[in-house]
């Protein structure tokens, strides 16, 4: 769930107090709970203040909050984010020990949780628990993901928050520092499940029964925390559509949304084959690409790669442009083009020379530019947004998208370590798109290419959700209205069920929806009997669903809250003890008799990062500096390490003191990443993988030019591709039909990434009316080294 420390020490020599980190994990079916045990000891001989800032994922609806000192548990409530601080503030004042649990206003992906007032030589240990979905990937398998890495997120000038701080920290480099953490994970589901995968080094998965419907499997011994934790699950016949019943709690009100029975519908709508067979030859396709300095390496090269395989694979008669950013924001026309061979090699020319030299990473600029331009006649806008996910905005950012999302889709991509799910989800929610992550070895353009054939595929209209119910119940929507669908990707409904029927104990729901003019929909029976065990894992899920829907209409246009909806948010957090950025989790120890003394150390926890940082922006200043710093100009290191004292009781005047030295480090302007400064010492570009050699070389309207460029790419030599050619047969036929064998035959296992590309070769072959293809594809089969059939070509 979240970064530790294990006897961690300031460059003053102090220890850091959290120790280890506990994480369980109960996946049933694409549901997750996941219970995290944080241990803290107090090794000083002050009481202590202890500070940590950490990730979640931006979906997770966070439910309980605990603390254990000594033999008391308390358990936290549900308050009003500035009643709860008050609380808080006012237990530390009088000696008594309090903790307090909050999510950032900026992003709900971040969180900070005080441990206010630990005595010396005591030890707390901290309970939380929240409970999400797991996404749906490319492959079928669901995504479960731990956050380790909570990258700085670079906070805009003049943006919420950004105003009168700049403060230097830094962190420990991940290298040196040795973490405890120990994960978990049992797995159940109505069907088997087929394996378990992950980017970390796990044991071996256990089956429970021989029907394998319960696995469990454990992270191997000797994991450091100092990445996030990937885990993939398969099951055998996976992602059926299925209903699932949740009773309501007893003491809750008939008639609220936890009293009253919640439904949860998995729904994979599956299109007609015609439909999705056929492939839009026209749109307007906006690609934009985060340039800040954290991009470098690796991510930008990927990410030039994969601007050459979409520019490759846009339909001829199509729009495009490309958008990049950092600090300030570039874009390769000044209007969306044509897509033709002059407009194509243009911005591969320009893509071939961008680097991560942008600096921080401001978004919000280059979308509101992007959104300014006037759309083209029967070219719907789809935009693809390529991001590490590293600012502090994203609530702004996401809600410009969604006053756009008439107008457009958007695609978006969490590249990297640390992306903000908050981020990449939200952008592809709201503007009825699809969001994809990269992380570890990952290889972008499968990815992408997948996310490009759903940008291609005709967009769904006219959803609407039709409930039919026995006499007696009546159903309240409780999600959303559906933005979009995708083949086999699956959309969740919750709604809330009130009354009692005495007679049928079966409900059905349609999902009507128009895919290309043809009218279809899907549709669901399902028993209204409650599941049993479920808890109130369904309604926690429903409760934050019903949350962040509100807490967008909150934020209005022009910053004002509407006070009304602000309300509604805080009542329905409380009552389903479920967070919200208006509420905060607060636990006070009214036990302990005799207030604590002496002067209150405050610690803040390190997060591992590699590199040093300036920061920017500090929505908490006023409070507590300390819980602010995870605002940032936009580098990889999280700045977490600094110690700041302050007598008992004045919270607000506590000041951050440096805790590493930072004259070793380079200077750097207040609106660079400080990897910036290692572009300039970027190694030359090694020799292009051979997909991307013969991808370089195909034109805009599909064929590829018989010349000593191809013949290479192939690996011959100009005469030896020039002589098997039938004589009747034009060079450039003859050159298309050779490099789609040579795909077919050397990179089957890459189909996705060229799939789209070569439909478009199949094509201008089929335009040209070119005789003798038999022959050619015979002639190519022997000078390859291959045995291509025809049809499988798609001749």
């Amino acid at each position: 769930m979240m970064v530790s420390c294990c006897g961690l020490i300031t460059s003053q020599k102090e220890p850091v107090p959290l120790k280890s980190v506990e994480v369980e994990l109960e996946v049933k079916d694409h549901v997750a709970t996941v219970v995290s045990t944080l241990n803290y000891h107090n090794q000083e001989d002050k009481p202590l203040e202890a500070v940590f800032v950490f990730p979640l994922p931006g979906d997770a609806a966070v439910c309980h909050f605990s603390a254990t000192v000594g033999q008391t548990e308390i358990v936290a409530e549900v308050k009003e984010k500035q009643e709860a601080r008050e609380e808080y503030d006012d237990a530390l004042s009088s000696g008594q020990q309090a903790f307090l649990l909050e999510e950032s206003e900026q992003s709900p992906d971040v969180f900070s949780l005080s441990v206010g007032s630990l005595p010396p030589g005591e030890s707390a240990s901290i309970r939380l628990e929240y409970v999400t979905e797991l996404a749906v990937q490319a492959d079928e398998g669901l995504r479960f993901l731990l956050p380790a890495v909570l990258n700085p997120r670079y906070q805009p000038q003049g943006s919420v928050g950004s105003e009168g701080s700049n403060v230097q920290v830094t962190s420990v480099p991940a290298s040196l520092v040795p973490y405890t953490l120990s994960f978990s994970a049992r797995v159940s589901s109505p069907r088997p499940v087929s394996k378990v995968e992950s980017s970390s080094p796990l044991d071996p998965v256990q089956y429970l029964n021989t029907e394998q419907i319960q696995a469990t499997v454990k992270l191997a011994a000797g994991h450091k925390f100092d990445r996030d934790v990937e885990l993939l699950i398969y099951y055998k016949d996976a992602h059926q559509p299925s209903a699932m019943v949740e009773a309501g709690q007893a003491s809750s009100q008939p008639g609220s949304l936890m009293g009253d029975p919640v439904v949860m519908l998995s729904l994979y709508p599956e299109f007609p084959q015609a439909v999705m067979s056929s492939v839009a030859s026209s749109g307007e396709f906006v690609f934009l690409l985060d340039r800040s300095g954290s991009m470098h390496g690796e991510r930008i090269k990927n990410a030039r790669d994969t601007l050459l395989l979409l520019l490759k694979s846009l339909p001829l008669g199509c729009y495009f442009n490309i958008y990049s950013f950092g600090s300030s924001f570039e874009h390769i026309f000044p209007k969306s083009e044509e897509y033709n061979q002059k407009t194509m090699e243009e911005a591969l020319k320009k893509v071939e020379e961008m680097e991560a030299n942008l600096g921080g990473t401001e978004i919000l600029k280059p979308l509101k530019h992007i959104y300014r331009q006037p759309s083209i006649p029967s070219q719907p806008r789809q935009l693809f947004v390529f991001t590490d996910g590293e600012v502090g905005n994203t609530k702004e950012v996401i809600n410009l998208v969604k006053q756009n999302s008439a107008s457009h889709r958007c695609f978006s991509f969490g590249i990297g370590e640390g992306a903000s799910s908050a981020l990449i989800n939200g952008l592809a929610k709201e503007g009825g798109g699809h969001a994809q992550f990269i992380t570890g070895a990952d290889r972008m353009q499968p990815k992408v290419m997948q996310s490009l054939r759903f940008a291609l595929q005709p967009s769904v209209v006219d959803v609407s959700v039709k409930w039919d119910l026995p006499s007696g119940v009546s159903v309240t929507a409780l999600s959303p209205p559906i933005a979009a669908l995708f083949q086999g990707q699956r959309s969740l409904v919750y709604a809330q069920f009130t009354g009692q029927s005495s007679e049928a104990s079966e409900g059905c729901v349609t999902v009507a929806y128009s895919l290309a003019g043809h009218p279809s929909q899907t549709q669901l029976h399902f028993s209204l009997k409650p599941a049993e065990d479920s808890g109130l894992t369904v309604h926690r899920l429903a409760a934050r669903t019903v949350i962040r829907s509100l807490e967008m209409e909150v934020r209005e246009p022009g910053g004002q809250e509407d006070a009304g909806g602000k309300k509604k948010v805080v009542e329905l957090s409380v009552q389903s003890g479920v967070s919200s950025v208006f509420t905060a989790f607060i636990a006070v120890n009214k036990s302990n008799s005799e207030a604590i003394q002496g002067p209150l150390l405050c610690r803040t926890i390190p997060t591992p990062r590699m590199r040093a940082c300036k920061v920017l922006g500090a929505p908490y200043l006023m409070r507590r500096p300390v819980m602010s710093f995870y605002s940032a100009q936009g580098s990889q290191m999280s700045p977490r390490m600094m110690a700041c004292m302050a007598p008992m009781g004045s919270c607000s005047m506590r000041m951050p003191v440096m805790s590493c030295d930072m004259a070793q480090l380079p200077q750097m302007s207040p609106m660079m990443d400080q990897s910036d400064t290692l572009e300039s010492c970027r190694p030359k570009q090694p020799p292009r993988d051979p997909l991307l050699q013969l991808v370089s070389l195909q034109k805009a309207s599909g064929c590829w030019l018989l010349d000593p460029h191809l013949a290479a790419a192939l690996g011959k030599t100009s005469e030896e591709v020039e002589k098997p050619k039938p004589a009747s047969v034009k060079q450039d036929v003859w050159a298309t039909i050779l490099a789609l064998i040579w795909l077919h035959g050397f990179k089957m296992d890459a189909q996705e990434e060229w799939e789209l590309l070569s439909m478009k070769a199949v094509s201008w072959l089929r335009a040209q009316k070119a005789s003798l293809v038999t022959q050619c594809v015979e002639a190519g089969n022997a000078l390859l080294g291959c045995n291509v059939q025809k049809d499988a070509v798609g001749l």
